[in-house]
C-alpha cells in the first residue's frame, strides 16, 4: 500500500491544504515553497527505510558511533513542475546525484494524449536508490515510461515515485505494471477528469509554481 502524508495529523497536512487553496495558490512563492516542504517531509520519512551502518564519527572531546545511511541515493524529477519538490528532497538528500526527464502530455483535438520523452540527464542507476519526484500523478503514464526509460542507465536496488497529489486510478496503474515500486504520496484523490486531471486536485502544479505557458 503507499505511503499517504494527509491521512496523518501532522503540519504537513497545512501544506497540502495551502497547495490546494485557490487564493494561496496565486502567490507562486509560496506555492513553490509547499512543493518544497511536502517533498522534505517525504523524504525524511523516506529515509527511514533506507539501509544504515555504523561508523565512528570524531568530536572535539571523543567519538560517537552514528548509524549512517548506506545506499546510494539518486533523485530523479521529471520537468519543469518537479523542481521544487526536487529541491525539498534535495534539502535531505544532499549528497545525492540527481536525474531530469522531460515528459510531457501531447494533446489531441479529439482530447487524447500521449507522453512525449525528449530529454534525460542521469547518472548509473546500478544498485542504487532511485527516488522518481512529480507532484501530480494522474493517470501514472509519465511515471510509467520514465522507469522504463531510466533502465538503460542500470537496475536500481529500490524504485521510490514521490508525489504531492495522486489520482486512485494512477496509483492502480503504478502497482499494477510496477509491483516493486513503493509510492509516497501528499494525498491521494479519486476523481480523474475526461481529459486526465485529478479532481480535486490543485489544478497545473507547473503552471502554479512558474507560470502559464503557450500551448501548441
Amino acid at each position: 500500500m503507499p505511503f499517504i502524508l494527509s491521512s496523518q495529523n501532522t503540519v504537513a497536512n497545512n501544506y497540502i491544504a495551502e497547495l490546494r487553496d485557490v487564493e494561496i495558490q496565486k502567490d507562486k512563492m509560496r506555492f513553490r515553497r509547499n512543493l518544497e516542504r511536502v517533498g522534505e517531509v517525504l523524504a525524511y520519512e523516506i529515509s527511514k527505510t533506507l539501509e544504515y551502518k555504523e561508523q565512528a564519527v570524531e568530536t572535539p572531546l571523543g567519538i560517537s558511533k552514528m548509524q549512517l545511511p548506506a545506499n546510494k541515493v539518486v533523485l530523479g524529477t521529471i520537468l519543469r513542475a518537479g523542481l521544487p519538490m526536487h529541491q525539498g528532497f534535495l534539502n535531505v538528500f544532499d549528497r545525492a546525484d540527481n536525474a531530469f526527464v522531460s515528459a510531457f502530455r501531447m494533446h489531441h483535438k479529439d482530447g487524447t494524449f500521449e507522453i512525449n520523452l525528449e530529454y534525460i540527464s542521469c547518472p548509473s542507476l546500478e544498485d542504487c536508490v532511485l527516488i522518481l519526484i512529480d507532484p501530480m500523478l494522474a493517470t501514472g503514464a509519465s511515471i510509467d515510461i520514465t522507469i522504463k526509460a531510466l533502465a538503460e542507465f542500470g537496475k536500481p536496488a529500490q524504485i521510490h515515485v514521490a508525489t504531492a497529489i495522486a489520482s486512485t486510478d494512477g496509483v492502480n496503474y503504478i502497482r499494477r505494471l510496477h509491483p516493486d515500486v513503493k509510492l509516497w504520496l501528499g494525498a491521494q484523490d479519486t476523481e480523474l477528469t475526461a481529459r486526465s486531471y485529478i479532481v480535486p486536485g490543485l489544478g497545473d502544479a507547473g503552471d502554479l509554481a512558474f507560470g502559464s505557458k503557450l500551448q501548441d
